[in-house]
């Protein structure tokens, strides 16, 4: 049975997305709507910070990051890879950890060197890392969901770049984005100082959140209408 643990590592839960929804995903939505999708649940979960609604920004959250994942299942991204690749222990663009963008006003990216020895192992592990890498004492929630807002568009920028012209070139920029995408998702649960493995645990204890099979055999009609 597919299940998600506390301790499931990314590659995992990219498996786990892919078993139980990427044959519903392939029968009823471009890659247009499953990126529709991930934008409308960020949204939602950016409402939730205007709102002070910790628990409306953890489910949507949880939903736009699985939409997001079964993005790149239809890309065939290995997004464990592109996130290590992007931020090896280090911020993606002064190369520190922690960041110094703002302190010392770094002014153009900088080459970093990945030590392999600090790949972290599970989600949660990540999670830590990025809570080095971009400490939360440093920002609100508030700028924490700014920031994803910020993440989200030019993430639909680089597929719409992609799915347009199709060049390797845009397809590299594209799995960039990603990296970055799912970088603020961890700022925004780093922010409330909540385990993002553990909401996912939560929110799949057995296969399909609302039907509970694998693969999933909601109706169309029940996932279009879904209410959050």
């Amino acid at each position: 049975m597919p299940a998600v643990s506390r301790n499931i590592g990314i590659r995992e839960f990219q498996s786990f997305i892919s078993q139980v929804y990427g044959l519903p995903n392939d029968r009823h939505f471009e890659l247009a709507e499953m990126h529709g999708n991930i934008q409308r649940f960020a949204m939602r979960g950016l409402k939730g910070i205007r709102k002070g609604d910790p628990d409306r920004i953890k489910k949507n959250m949880v939903i736009s990051f699985s939409w997001f994942i079964s993005t790149m299942n239809r890309l065939h991204i290995d997004i464990e890879d592109e996130v290590w690749t992007r931020f090896p222990h280090l911020c993606s663009y002064c190369g520190s950890c922690p960041c110094r963008c703002k302190s010392q006003r770094v002014a153009e990216r900088q080459q970093v060197v990945i030590d392999a020895t600090r790949r972290p192992a599970s989600l949660a592990e990540y999670q830590s890392m990025f809570a080095q890498i971009y400490p939360a004492s440093g920002r609100t929630l508030e700028h924490a969901g700014v920031h994803l807002s910020e993440e989200v568009g030019e993430l639909t920028e680089a597929i719409l770049a992609y799915r347009g012209e199709r060049t390797s070139e845009d397809f590299d920029n594209l799995m960039l984005e990603a990296a970055d995408y799912f970088s603020c998702v961890m700022g925004v649960f780093n922010s409330m100082t909540v385990d993002f493995a553990h909401e996912l645990a939560t929110f799949y204890p057995e296969n399909c959140h609302a039907c509970h099979r694998a693969p999933c055999v909601c109706s169309y009609v029940i996932i279009k209408k879904y209410k959050s």
